[in-house]
C-alpha cells in the first residue's frame, strides 16, 4: 500500500476499519464500537485519504471491502491483537480471581464427554469463569471464531481451516447395543450388521455415511437430532448405532450396553481444539487452552476427584 506520514497515523482508525470490515455495515459497526455513525465514516474517510483506497465500495446490505481493504485487514488484525495482548500480559491472568466470560463451540457429544470434567476442573482452578457451552453448524464455526463470538471450537472439525489448532484425542468408532442382544458379534463385520436396525443421529453424519456405503440406509429405524437419547433407546429397543468409542464407553457406564468392534473402513474421529490466531498470545485464553488439553486427556479425572 502507499506508504504515508506514521507520525501522524491514529491508531483508533484501525479499529473503526476492523469493525466495519467484520461487520460489513458502517451502522453496525459504528454501534459495535459505541460510536455515531457519523463518526465512523468521518473515521473511514480519513484512512480513505491516508492510504489512498477507497477500501470499502456499497454492497447490498452494506459495504464490501476492495481488494487492497482485504490485504490490508490481517495486518490491522495483528496490530491490534499485538497491543491488545502486551495489555492483557501487563495486567496477567489470575483464574482464582478471573471473572471471564468463554464462550465454547461443542457438539452434543462433546458437552456430554468434556464439560463435566472441565467444571469440576474450574471449581478448583477458576472458581469464577464462566462458560457458555453453544453447537453450531460447521459452516457457522469459522466466522465465529473470526468475529469473536466463540472463544474455542472443539470437536472432529475436519473442514475447518486457517485456525490455530492442537490435537487433543484420537477416537474410534463402535457399534453399540443392548447388553444380551441377539445379534451381538464379535467383531461386527458387514453381513451382521444387515441383521439389525439402526439409530441414525444427524448432528454426527460420518456413521450415516458408513451405513449408506454398507448398503445399509434402509435399515436405519430411527433418526434423532442429537446423541442424547440414544444410550436409552439402545438399552430399551433391539436397535443399535455407532458411536464413538469414548461416548460409547461413558453411555455404558450408566446403561447395560454392549460395545462390539466394528469391521467397517472408518477413519479415526481426530479431535482438536481451534482458535483463531488473534488470541493466541491472549494470558486468559492460554491458560483455558492449556485446561482443555488436560480434561480432554483425563476427561473423569476431574470427576472423580471431587
Amino acid at each position: 500500500m502507499h506508504r504515508m506520514n506514521q507520525g501522524n497515523f491514529d491508531l483508533n482508525l484501525l479499529r473503526v476499519f476492523q469493525a466495519v470490515f467484520l461487520c460489513g455495515n458502517v451502522r453496525r459497526a459504528a454501534e459495535r464500537l459505541g460510536m455515531s455513525q457519523p463518526a465512523v465514516s468521518h473515521g473511514l474517510t480519513r484512512l480513505r485519504l491516508q492510504l489512498k483506497d477507497p477500501l470499502f465500495v456499497r454492497a447490498p446490505g452494506g459495504v464490501a471491502p476492495t481488494s487492497r481493504a482485504q490485504h490490508f485487514a490481517r495486518s490491522v488484525d495483528l496490530a491490534l491483537a499485538t497491543v491488545e495482548a502486551s495489555l492483557n500480559e501487563a495486567d496477567r491472568f489470575d483464574p482464582l480471581v478471573s471473572e471471564r466470560r468463554f464462550t465454547l463451540h461443542v457438539s452434543d457429544l462433546g458437552q456430554g464427554e468434556f464439560l463435566p470434567g472441565l467444571m469440576a476442573h474450574l471449581h478448583g482452578q477458576a472458581p469464577h469463569l464462566r462458560i457458555d457451552a453453544v453447537q453450531l453448524t460447521p459452516d457457522e464455526v469459522l466466522p465465529a471464531l473470526e468475529q469473536g463470538r466463540i472463544d474455542l471450537a472443539l470437536g472432529h472439525l475436519p473442514h475447518l481451516r486457517g485456525t490455530e489448532h492442537e490435537h487433543l484425542a484420537t477416537d474410534h468408532y463402535v457399534l453399540a447395543l443392548r447388553a444380551g442382544h441377539p445379534k451381538t458379534t464379535r467383531p461386527a463385520r458387514p453381513v451382521e450388521l444387515h441383521e439389525l436396525e439402526f439409530i441414525d443421529v444427524a448432528s454426527h453424519p460420518q456413521p450415516r455415511r458408513a451405513l449408506a456405503q454398507a448398503g445399509l440406509a434402509a435399515q436405519v429405524r430411527l433418526t434423532l437430532p442429537q446423541f442424547s437419547a440414544v444410550p436409552e433407546v439402545l438399552a430399551r429397543t433391539d436397535l443399535a448405532a455407532i458411536v464413538p468409542d469414548r461416548a460409547a464407553q461413558r453411555f455404558a457406564r450408566h446403561h447395560a450396553l454392549t460395545l462390539v468392534p466394528l469391521a467397517l473402513d472408518l477413519p479415526a474421529m481426530e479431535v482438536w481444539s481451534h482458535w483463531y490466531w488473534r488470541q493466541q498470545h491472549d494470558p486468559g485464553h492460554r491458560w483455558l487452552r492449556e485446561a482443555v488439553v488436560r480434561v480432554y486427556a483425563h476427561p473423569m479425572a476431574e470427576v472423580k476427584a471431587r
